[in-house]
């Protein structure tokens, strides 16, 4: 149950730690996965790919593909609107971080 509980709540964590990287560069979904290791979210394919194309649906990140040693990668990078949420975001989640830590 604490998990299921916590799942909820660090999953728009991981959306804004997504769009915060999609900002500053183009990435692809096997790097974002050991990105969001390193922060101590263990997230698999079946789960990342699809928020990733639920962001992609509603606008906030867009989704390129290239060719990488023969096979199809697909990359995404924040747009506007991804780029409008995650300044929300940020001022929202500083707010939150100052009043919860008084």
């Amino acid at each position: 149950m604490q998990d299921k509980v916590l799942r909820k709540f660090f999953l728009g964590f991981i959306q804004i730690h997504i769009l915060h990287h999609a900002k500053k560069e183009a990435f692809y979904g096997a790097w974002m996965i050991e990105e969001l290791k390193e922060h101590g979210y263990e997230m698999s394919p079946g789960t990342l790919y699809p928020l990733l194309h639920n962001m992609e649906s509603n606008g906030l990140i867009k989704k390129t593909e290239k060719t990488v040693a023969g096979k199809i990668r697909k990359y995404y990078q924040i747009t506007p609107l991804g780029n409008d949420i995650l300044a929300e975001a940020r001022q929202k989640a500083l707010e939150l971080l100052k009043e919860i830590n008084d």
